[in-house]
């Protein structure tokens, strides 16, 4: 009878157990909150193609100078100072240097004949066009501080009128790039970089719409271009340390502790007249640049010459590879040699390249004069310029 009873009062608890409604699990719905979706990428083109971060652009339009670099930006001899770089311009300028689908068969860039690493230019004494077949009539010119350059006209004649003009010039050229008119010309180059996901997008950043245009592609180029300035050459370390701009000649005559005796003298012929002893060559490529004067003429290269020529920055002149406007000389030695007794008359010889007797100047400098200004020009090398993150390949290869 104990039995029974402790049973029934057993099953009326498990009874009265089951009718509590709030311990049941299945009176509580189960959310499952999905994952927010992904961002957009905002700039999916650019991200695709380059090693660029479109929110973080390099800086091109305030950099960093030496303060014997001070006040060129912008002055009479900024050939730019009408034409501002921006960060965004010149990214697309560093694009557009480096892009191969900018010439006809997409094997070719600007970077092919002007490579960081060879001071912008090209170690071959002519550069091989897109076909791998044709060459150029010209050795490829450095490009640092190109925009010290006062007149700004480009190439080796001078026949492009400012740097914009020059940028599309290798482009349309039938040999080293190949949109030329048979292929098209620039039209046809436009509707490719339009079908290019990457472009759009970078123009709208540069100039506020994605619209492309000949002259925004070369004003683009052109800033880049402008913002390649070489200011880390082991002659802008040293004369930093001596550079007042209080003295007439803001220190260039100073002895640079950090050369040798070598390269102090190099520099001490460099700086000097030859009236006094020197090889004047500052006469025409002024520091802190070593840009050319505006008002040079011929070099006296050949007999007779009537041509004037253009010669890029002495920046870089140490890198190796050739010089001139044919590469005709493989050396610095080669170039000294010419300066010192190898000038041609003609009618287009720059006067600071005669003697006092009107004939081509004779410096008559020995062997270790010869050797002490090569060993200047190449303290003129600047390696961080070779390495500088702004003007690397930005494409994913």
């Amino acid at each position: 009878m104990t039995r029974g009873l402790s049973l029934a009062v057993f099953l009326v608890a498990i009874v009265g157990c089951s009718d509590t409604g709030p311990t049941s699990v299945t009176d509580t719905p189960i959310v499952v909150t999905p994952p927010p979706p992904p961002a957009a990428t905002p700039f999916p083109g650019i991200t695709a193609a380059l090693t660029l971060d479109p929110t973080q652009l390099l800086n091109y339009a305030t950099p960093t100078l030496p303060a014997h670099y001070a006040g060129l930006i912008g002055s009479l001899t900024d050939n730019g100072r009408t034409a501002p770089v921006t960060n965004a311009g010149a990214t697309l300028g560093r694009v557009l240097f480096y892009d191969r689908q900018l010439s006809i068969n997409g094997t070719k860039s600007c970077a092919s004949c002007h490579a960081q690493a060879s001071g912008f230019s090209d170690p071959a004494r002519f550069s091989v066009g897109f076909d791998g077949v044709g060459v150029t009539t010209a050795h490829s010119m450095r490009l640092a501080n190109t925009r010290f350059y006062e007149p700004g006209t480009m190439f080796w004649d001078r026949r492009a009128a400012t740097v914009e003009a020059q940028a599309t010039e290798p482009i349309i050229n039938a040999v080293e790039m190949g949109f030329d008119a048979a292929h098209g010309g620039l039209d046809s180059l436009l509707r490719r970089m339009r079908s290019l996901a990457y472009y759009p997008e970078l123009f709208q950043l540069a100039y506020g719409d994605s619209t492309i245009t000949t002259d925004r592609l070369q004003r683009a180029v052109a800033q880049y271009v402008r913002s390649i300035i070489s200011t880390g050459s082991r002659w802008d370390t040293g004369y930093a340390a001596v550079f007042n701009p209080g003295l007439p000649d803001r220190g260039v005559n100073q002895a640079i502790a950090s050369f040798t005796a070598q390269e102090n003298r190099g520099r001490e012929l460099y700086f000097t007249p030859p009236p006094q002893g020197g090889a004047g060559c500052s006469a025409c490529h002024v520091a802190p640049t070593f840009a050319l004067v505006a008002n040079s003429l011929s070099n006296g290269l050949d007999a007779g010459e009537t041509r004037i020529f253009k010669s890029p920055s002495l920046k870089n002149s140490g890198v190796p590879g050739p010089f001139m406007h044919d590469g005709r000389f493989a050396t610095l030695e080669e170039v000294v040699q010419h300066y010192d007794n190898g000038i041609q008359n003609g009618p287009a010889l720059d006067q600071r390249l005669r003697g006092p007797n009107g004939q081509p100047l004779r410096l008559n400098l020995g062997p270790g004069d010869r050797a002490a200004l090569v060993a200047f020009l190449r303290t003129l090398t600047d390696t961080q310029l070779a390495v500088d993150p702004r003007f690397t390949d930005p494409f994913r290869r």
